[in-house]
């Protein structure tokens, strides 16, 4: 079986593979002061949650946009699976994903691994929305190429602010609203975030749609992260929703590299 983990700024997602079958999956915190054992113990804690034993794991893939968690990732890998052949995405691994950008070492491997799923899964040109500590939108060429792409806060970095800066506001659940018009704060509140967001992101997939072909209905939008189920319901552009996305390309990563 293959693990894949896919560590954010906030949550770290891994995911049980049996050949292209996800078997089973989790979401932790990612925190920075972890460290290698505490994280094998997580892991193992996890793995076995499932009925399913260490040994079993033959292989694991990693992308990580946190270098103090990725330095200790590395270390577990080493001290707790130092038998298991095990992928880091970064320079040099092969994806397959050619990268059309300024500095090709900027573009965090998240981004990268979600171009490939996206590609290999749905074609190109494509769009990936990735509703997560920020909010990423990721330009993949017909040819399969990665582009570029364009960063928004994220959010809960949206909510948090706001909180934070508005004097008689205050951190509510998100949840649709009964309407965009609201008669309370609170649901003043879910509406702005929730039908901003929406707008936000079929703006800017609009735009990059245009930039990407002439013919902008050739174009697979997909959403991915664990804050798009909040709002991808409410945005016209987005043709496909796969939570899995980043594992999915992280199995893909691996296979191409063992």
């Amino acid at each position: 079986m293959l693990l894949t983990i896919d560590v954010g700024n906030s949550d770290t997602v891994f995911g049980l593979f049996e050949g292209e079958d996800l078997l089973e999956h989790w979401r932790v915190s990612s925190k920075g002061r972890r460290t290698s054992d505490e994280w094998a113990v997580v892991v193992q804690g996890l793995v076995h949650s499932g009925s399913l034993l260490r040994n079993h794991i033959d292989g694991i893939a990693m992308c990580c946009t946190v270098p103090a968690v990725q330095n200790e990732m590395r270390q577990m890998f080493r001290r707790h699976y130092g038998d298991v052949p095990a992928v880091i995405v970064e320079p040099g691994v092969k994806t397959g994903v050619p990268i059309r950008m300024d500095n090709p070492k900027e573009v965090g491997s998240d981004r990268i691994v979600n171009a490939l799923a996206a590609v290999r899964l749905y074609g190109g040109p494509a769009v990936v929305v990735d509703f997560g500590t920020a909010t990423t939108f990721d330009a993949v060429s017909v040819r399969g190429e990665y582009v570029g792409g364009a960063i928004s806060p994220g959010i809960d970095i949206s909510v948090e602010a706001l909180s934070r800066r508005g004097a008689q506001l205050h951190m509510v659940e998100i949840v649709k609203p009964r309407s965009v018009i609201a008669k309370n704060t609170t649901e003043a509140l879910r509406s702005g975030i929730v039908y901003g967001f929406a707008g936000q992101v079929d703006g800017i997939v609009d735009r990059m749609a245009q930039e990407l072909t002439d013919d902008v209905d050739d174009v697979t939008v997909v959403a991915t992260g664990g804050l798009a189920p909040l709002v991808v319901d409410e945005c016209e552009t987005v043709d496909v929703h796969e939570p899995w996305l980043t594992l999915i390309g992280l199995r893909m990563v691996f296979e191409r590299n063992t």
